[in-house]
């Protein structure tokens, strides 16, 4: 190999690490790529100063994006801890969170919405988890929270089995047919966390919730 085929190596390789610090590339690594270009470069025509100040600007903010992954990383470990041991405290306490489903639990099940008016017409549904309604009729329709417990009856009266899970789904709406749903809740009870996920979440008599999505403890 001649002395400019190994310059033209050595400078295709430089300029490519960066992109291998992905790959697991170390700072010893990039260095030592430097080193051999300079080894290996033609005396006749060697590296400019213009270039290789942008080899060792880009070995600067290799090492550099280097260290901010390792401290991202550190930081999105000790703050998962930090979520798991917050939650921690709302294991045994009953809770009210925004999301539409819940778990049936003791033959009942309990939804809130919250209306941005009073409205004049409410219409709930509760369907299974195959989107399968099993009731419908009417609810309150006061301005703000309103709460509807759920007896875990199918409109012809049969009674369901614990365990499954049920989302509601309700319109509001005013006397000129406009919406007035503001967002729906369940209340339940703490029973332990999930953290199989990037961020734990609670688990609400067994549905999964986030921590973020808690609007009140009640006991």
């Amino acid at each position: 190999m001649t002395v400019s085929s190994a310059t033209s190596a050595a400078t295709s390789t430089t300029s490519s690490a960066s992109s291998s610090a992905s790959m697991g590339m170390s700072s010893t690594d990039f260095l030592n790529l430097l080193v051999s270009e300079l080894q290996n470069q033609d005396p006749l025509n060697a590296t400019s100063t213009t270039d290789f100040i942008n080899q060792l600007t880009s070995y600067a903010n290799f090492t550099e994006q280097q260290s901010t992954n390792a401290s991202m990383t550190s930081l999105a470990s000790s703050f998962s801890s930090l979520v798991t041991l917050n939650s921690v405290n709302y294991i045994g306490h009953t809770v009210e969170a925004k999301t539409n489903t819940a778990e049936l639990t003791n033959g009942s099940a309990t939804f809130g919405y919250s209306l941005t008016s009073a409205a004049s017409n409410v219409a709930i549904t509760i369907q299974d988890s195959s989107g399968n309604t099993v009731w419908s009729g009417k609810g309150t329709g006061n301005a703000g929270s309103n709460t509807f417990t759920w007896n875990g009856q199918t409109s012809d009266g049969t009674q369901l089995k614990d365990g499954g899970q049920y989302t509601i789904q309700v319109t509001a709406t005013d006397s000129a047919g406009n919406s007035l749903l503001s967002y729906t809740t369940m209340t339940g009870t703490v029973t332990g966390i999930d953290a199989s996920g990037s961020t734990p979440s609670l688990l609400v008599n067994g549905v999964p919730i986030s921590a973020a999505n808690i609007i009140g403890v009640t006991s």
